[in-house]
């Protein structure tokens, strides 16, 4: 049987794919800042290259809801210090930035993939 880490992990791996597909440059994965991180970071190369950090959340059913809607406001608010830590470091404070859900949804068959542009506010 499957553990959270391996759903995860593979939820990740689905969601690179799909961006990638979709024409985003993947930079980091997994990248930490302090005690919390990101599960991916990367430029929307049609959107004038735009940071865009990713949460993705990744279930293999629906009996504890949709997968984004365990994007709590401490959740949001932790990838807000990620995405701040991230663009200090790389000397890029001010840049275009947004932050992007995508769910993976591994309920039988091929995987349900959502990708969620502008899930919610850099504030």
């Amino acid at each position: 049987m499957a553990t959270t880490n391996d759903i995860g992990d593979r939820g990740e791996e689905i969601a690179v794919a799909h961006l990638e597909e979709a024409g985003y440059d993947i930079l980091e994965c997994n990248y930490r800042h302090g005690r919390n991180e990101v599960d991916v970071v990367c430029r929307d190369l049609e959107a004038d290259r735009e940071f865009v950090f990713v949460e993705v959340k990744t279930r293999s059913g629906t009996g504890f809801g949709a997968p984004e809607t365990s994007i709590t406001v401490d959740k949001r608010e932790a990838l807000r210090g990620v995405a701040r830590g991230y663009l200090h470091e790389h000397a890029r404070e001010g840049a275009p930035a947004r932050f992007d859900v995508v769910t993976v949804l591994l309920a039988g068959g091929s995987p349900e993939v959502k990708h969620y542009e502008n899930a919610f506010w850099g504030g």
